[in-house]
């Protein structure tokens, strides 16, 4: 599978997660949860070059979308995945929290989705 798709489904199913907590279904969420760290793993087999591939999510229009692939990467690209996470933990809601959460767990050290 390339990259580019690996990043979708990563993309897809992080959407789909929010998507499902949203309505209630945490069930289905957990599904997509798994999915995404699925791809995940597989990206991070490519080693950088997957992680670079990551990397385009940053830019994504769904702010769940670049907080998740952010928070996967802040070993890697530390500066601009700490720069995505602190602009959309300045805001209100669930993603918000879930940056700033991230941000709390990468400076407490105890932050570990790519201990590398």
């Amino acid at each position: 599978m390339k990259l580019e798709e690996l990043v979708e489904q990563f993309a897809q199913n992080v959407a789909a997660q929010t998507d499902a907590i949203w309505r209630g279904d945490a069930k289905t969420g957990n599904k997509h949860a798994k999915k995404y760290g699925a791809a995940f793993d597989k990206l991070r087999a490519h080693g950088d070059a997957g992680r670079d591939a990551l990397a385009v999510l940053f830019k994504h229009p769904r702010p769940d979308v670049r907080v998740m692939a952010a928070a996967h990467l802040l070993r890697y690209r530390t500066a601009e995945a700490k720069a995505v996470l602190e602009d959309v933990a300045k805001g209100e809601g669930l993603v918000s929290f879930k940056a700033g959460q991230a941000l709390k767990r990468w400076e407490e050290g105890t932050w570990a989705l790519d201990p590398g």
